[in-house]
């Protein structure tokens, strides 16, 4: 997965009682949760890029943020931390991950921040109820909704549970390097040691737009997590994107392109854009606001 921004956060290893015979390796005691928010998030940031442009798009604060496909819900226990009035809502539909959240993200918050987030089992097509004066639907995670009846239906809830000037804020990828199998590395630093973040995109049929991709984790002793994480997509442009949300009711829709540092990384900074420079990997958020 293409990278939005890199972490310095230190690793977090964690004894596994049930692995094989033998001395333990990296990866037998590695969390592929904590490996995942290290590799792949920064909620700082991301809270940084919602709120501030939320504000510029409605002249005020919101307060109540649904976090649609919310995992370890580390975006709503960072919503929370911002303001005393913030509250957020995530829903997943894995029960696994919604509790290794509140073991671990909840669990770190103040009494007064746990209070204030609520971590719902359950179907994001199936939700009812709360206004939210934002919906997120981040890292990709709607992409496993792959027929466009479906999506259009999951953009068509969003917009109705929305408050009347409500904002989702949602994010795609793309490039030619997106429509190839290829494997990209990166080196995830920490003060309990260095592991390797493997994302791989195994499959890509250009007829239906099917995307199989995995995230692999490799550890200094050569041990490694194969397929710690697997995602059976659907590829969707910009275009079609845009195009649905349009159909539903959307006011407006915007896309913010990240751009890139001297040394060519990316520099985690989006700006609001008409037009899209055809790189070989691009990441963009988008913004579809209620009127």
């Amino acid at each position: 997965m293409r990278e939005k921004f890199k972490s310095s956060d230190c690793a977090v290893w964690q004894y596994n009682p049930f692995i094989a015979a033998g001395p333990p390796t990296l990866a037998d005691r590695a969390d592929r949760y904590r490996c995942y928010e290290l590799s792949v998030q920064c909620v700082e940031s991301e809270v940084d890029f919602i709120d501030r442009n939320f504000s510029r798009l409605r002249g005020r604060s919101a307060h109540l943020l649904r976090e649609d496909f919310c995992g370890t819900a580390a975006l709503c226990c960072e919503w929370v931390k911002r303001r005393q009035a913030n509250r957020a809502v995530g829903i997943d539909i894995d029960r696994r991950v919604l509790d290794w959240g509140q073991d671990h993200n909840l669990a770190v918050l103040s009494e007064q921040e746990a209070e204030r987030v609520s971590l719902l089992e359950g179907d994001v097509l199936a939700v009812e109820g709360m206004r939210p004066d934002i919906v997120t639907a981040m890292n990709f995670s709607y992409w496993l909704l792959k027929e466009r009846s479906t999506m259009k239906g999951y953009f068509e809830r969003v917009h109705r549970a929305l408050k009347d000037d409500g904002v989702f804020f949602l994010d795609a990828y793309g490039g030619y390097d997106a429509y190839r199998p290829i494997i990209e590395e990166r080196t995830i630093e920490g003060d309990s040691g260095n592991f390797t973040y493997r994302w791989e995109q195994e499959q890509y049929d250009p007829i239906t737009g099917h995307l199989v991709c995995h995230i692999h984790f490799a550890f200094p002793d050569g041990s490694r997590l194969e397929r710690a994480f697997s995602y059976d997509w659907r590829l969707w442009s910009l275009p079609e994107i845009r195009e649905l949300l349009d159909e539903v009711g959307f006011g407006r829709v915007t896309c913010y392109w990240q751009g890139w540092d001297e040394a060519g990384n990316p520099d985690g900074i989006f700006l609001p854009v008409a037009e899209g420079k055809p790189d070989a990997g691009w990441i963009a958020y988008l913004t579809a606001e209620k009127y």
